[in-house]
């Protein structure tokens, strides 16, 4: 967790590698993934740098690879993917050339073998039409006398009859009709046309998909009429079939498709189960093969950001390293040496930054969900203070607050132990929903326990409350009193023995105003927690002008936003705690008893007004001797804050510049003026950013301080009243809770007869799914939003700037991990 507090130090790094053994040092270097490089040929084109060749050769590879599982996909043939523990290493160049050589020829026996099955199933495709022209066409000669007598009746207008001729073919069921019209306005209904369909399912050989086909047979006269139908056929791509005559060729013709078909069919699954062991024997090694050309292109693209010196004979690399990494990065170049045998070794030389570092934050699977949620607002200024640490614990806690019930705690945690505990498992399903969940089962894990604690004090569960400690409430009245009266109110003073152990009194489920308690309860909660918890952002802020010495920050900026903060909101905060406190049933005086409290919304108004409300008889208007005169004098302070925030820091850079004095504080400005440049100036070899202002001219100056302090004056009113989210969201929840019980499950007690439970158990099922897809689901979604909007805007926006960039190393693990994605 100390690495949390906030980003490593970062040093920037300048690497000598011998060319024989550059490759091997990356590859060692991308296995530990401690390295973020520096391109430092940014001026030559990517065509133009020195390893282009070996990364064209990789692609090529690559090519070859997506056309084998391709192939594999065609023919749903799975290859296995390895573990992380079975990932092969880099492969070295002379390996290289071997499997080139074997995809290669994987790659053309496959396309052979393609090519030559579609030849073979284009053949068996042409003799099972022509089979199928020979068994249909059966039917249609057999009463070829009845055609020639019919076709002479039709045709009468000829003088004499001859002898029909006929064409046989295939054509596509779809193209039949209009094939059909076409033929017959050509010959002007001299064209007598028969077709069946065929049964058996023919396959295009070049896509394997099915297609439905009929065989037609034209019947007609003339040589004329004969070359219309042909390129009538062709036009529709209909294929023409040879059919003899006579029955006796016909049958023998016949009899010779059947014997070549079947020759075709040995011969077809004969190509067929040497593709597939050709294509099984390349699925066992294909993951392998993959991964390492992903790894060998990735290291000749690093190999490209590397410059070479005067003499040729060496590559220089830059690149930021984690300062606890250094020691890992000199153990692999020299393991990278070792691995080429070079007998020059390489060496590492830290070097000046010129540029701001990279932030980086080492994260577990337990922090790295926090982490993201922060990083999802932007990423840290390079060693300022990590809001991940403190929201790991306020970030579930202020969920809880608004999610505070026992029953949906625990259907909340059994499902984030289910991804916890079956971590391994669940890791494999895809899904972009899942994966969200999945990623953040930590974070659901600990905001179902802080709503079991939140839900223990509320005394809330699926809307009841549970008698753990006895109620601290007793009714002192006869039988007729009690029966008498529809409405009692009990006197706290009379009623009540003691205080309920822990957290809030079963008897209130039973009161008429458990609203209106539960109300200003909740309500005064939440501006507690809101208060509190925007001091500890402003204290963080005091944490990093600290550690980045801006001296005159802590005095302009962080003194007056707390003093201001404290003596308003703070101090209505300690008027909550002294009201509960000082009053009381029991109390023998009028003026401290409950009816005489003073409302603290009123008594902060008045305080900001200079103004009185007259109290009740009997009672006073405040809550102890001399508070308005302390109300006065903190009000006067907060208000004198306002030009201290305005004025102080311009007034005092303004006098620095007259007497050309370097203002006692170091601060980024570069980066805080423009995100997308990292050029920073050297200070104390920090890496972090020292400037004067003389440059920037004093009404910038003025107008940027005005604006930080009207957003922190205004922003102070409107953040805490934002916290009063946690009460709405709160009492929403346990008032839909209350409402899903009382409509829905509670229907099913009226009914006295055993049908009441067979009808309990259904009610059962859609009062659970509504539970869990209502007020679990949706509630807690809209609960984890309003917790995220509280750290991003009313927290984080105290101290944290956010205008770093993110280390990205060279690593093989993430490459691959995005590769999948």
């Amino acid at each position: 967790m100390g690495d949390m507090f906030r980003s490593e130090e970062m040093a920037l790094c300048q690497m000598f590698i011998q060319p024989e053994a550059a490759y091997t040092s990356v590859s060692e270097l991308g296995e530990r993934g401690c390295v973020q490089f520096r391109d430092l040929n940014t001026e030559v084109n990517a065509f133009q740098r020195k390893f282009v060749t070996e990364v064209r050769r990789c692609d090529e590879l690559e090519r070859r690879i997506r056309y084998i599982e391709f192939e594999l996909k065609k023919d749903n043939i799975t290859f296995p993917i390895l573990d992380e523990d079975m990932e092969p290493f880099a492969p070295n160049p002379r390996e290289i050339v071997d499997l080139e050589a074997k995809l290669e020829s994987i790659e053309t026996e496959l396309r052979e073998l393609s090519q030559n099955a579609i030849n073979l199933n284009s053949n068996f495709l042409e003799m099972t039409e022509l089979k199928q022209v020979l068994e249909k066409t059966q039917t249609f000669f057999s009463s070829s006398q009845n055609i020639n007598l019919d076709s002479k009746n039709q045709m009468d207008h000829q003088q004499q009859s001859g002898q029909l001729s006929f064409v046989a073919g295939v054509i596509k069921l779809e193209k039949f009709f209009a094939f059909e019209r076409m033929l017959w306005r050509i010959s002007r209904g001299n064209i007598f046309l028969r077709r069946s369909e065929i049964n058996e399912p023919v396959k295009d050989p070049e896509t394997g998909h099915c297609i439905s086909k009929s065989v037609f047979v034209a019947f007609f006269q003339g040589e004329q009429l004969k070359q219309r139908v042909k390129k009538v056929c062709a036009g529709f791509h209909a294929a023409i079939y040879p059919c003899p005559n006579s029955q006796q060729e016909r049958e023998q013709m016949l009899n010779d498709i059947r014997l070549r078909l079947q020759d075709l069919r040995m011969v077809l699954n004969t190509t067929a189960d040497h593709r597939n062991r050709v294509l099984v024997a390349a699925s066992r090694s294909l993951a392998t093969w993959s991964i390492m050309i992903k790894k060998m292109k990735a290291i000749y693209h690093t190999l490209n950001m590397f410059n070479l010196d005067v003499t040729n004979k060496c590559l220089i690399g830059e690149g930021w390293v984690p300062s606890k990494d250094l020691t890992i990065v000199q153990n692999a170049l020299i393991e990278g040496s070792k691995r080429a045998e070079s007998n020059v070794p390489s060496f590492l030389n830290v070097i000046a930054p010129d540029e701001q570092p990279p932030t980086f934050t080492r994260t577990n699977k337990f922090t790295r969900g926090f982490q993201n949620l922060i990083d999802s607002y932007g990423m840290a200024t390079y060693r300022e203070i990590n809001p991940a640490l403190y929201t790991c614990i306020t970030f579930p806690f202020l969920f809880a607050v608004m999610f505070g019930d026992l029953g949906h705690g625990l259907v909340l945690l059994s499902f984030a132990l289910l991804m916890v505990l079956r971590e391994r498992q669940l890791r494999k399903i895809k899904g972009e929903i899942f994966n969200i969940f999945f990623s953040g089962r930590y974070i659901i894990l600990l905001m179902a326990l802080f709503s079991l604690y939140t839900g223990f004090i509320y005394n809330d569960i699926f809307s009841k409350s549970m008698n753990v400690f006895g109620s601290a409430w007793f009714v002192d009245w006869n039988h007729s009193t009690i029966l008498n009266n529809s409405y009692l109110q009990m006197d706290p003073g009379q009623h009540v023995s003691g205080v309920y152990a822990m957290g809030l009194d079963p008897i209130w489920q039973l009161a008429d105003n458990k609203i209106i308690f539960l109300n200003t309860y909740k309500m005064k909660l939440s501006i507690i927690f809101g208060v509190l918890h925007m001091i500890f952002g402003v204290c963080m802020s005091l944490v990093n002008h600290c550690y980045f010495k801006r001296s005159i920050n802590i005095i302009m900026d962080f003194l007056p936003q707390i003093i201001f903060l404290v003596l308003l909101f703070g101090y209505m905060v300690f008027m909550m705690f002294f009201k509960w406190v000082k009053y009381s049933a029991q109390s023998e005086e009028l003026a401290n008893t409950p009816g005489c409290a003073p409302s603290i919304l009123i008594l902060f108004i008045n305080m900001m007004l200079f103004k009185h409300q007259e109290p009740l008889e009997g009672c006073e208007e405040y809550l102890f001797e001399q508070q308005e005169l302390v109300q006065r004098i903190f009000v006067i302070i907060a208000l004198a804050c306002i030009p201290w925030m305005l004025l102080g820091k311009p007034l005092y850079l303004m006098c620095c510049k007259k007497k050309k004095v370097r203002p006692l504080y170091e601060e980024n400005v570069d980066v805080e003026q423009n995100p997308n440049s990292h050029k920073i100036q050297k200070s104390d070899g920090r890496g972090h950013a020292g400037h004067d202002n003389d440059d920037e001219p004093m009404s910038e100056i003025f107008i940027q301080q005005a604006i930080h302090t009207i957003e922190y004056v205004l922003s102070t009113i409107s953040h805490t009243a934002s916290y009063l989210r946690l009460w709405a969201l709160s009492l929403a929840h346990a008032q839909l809770s209350e409402v899903l019980w009382g409509m829905v499950f509670a229907m099913s007690f009226s009914i006295q007869s055993y049908f009441g439970a067979i009808f309990l158990f259904v009610i059962f099922i859609f009062w659970s799914l509504l539970t869990i897809g209502i007020l679990v689901l949706i509630e807690g979604l809209s609960a984890f939003l309003h917790t995220l909007r509280l750290h991003w805007v009313e927290f984080m926006s105290k101290f944290y700037e956010g205008l770093g960039y993110a280390f990205q190393p060279f690593s093989f693990k993430t490459l691959l991990e995005g590769v999948e994605e």
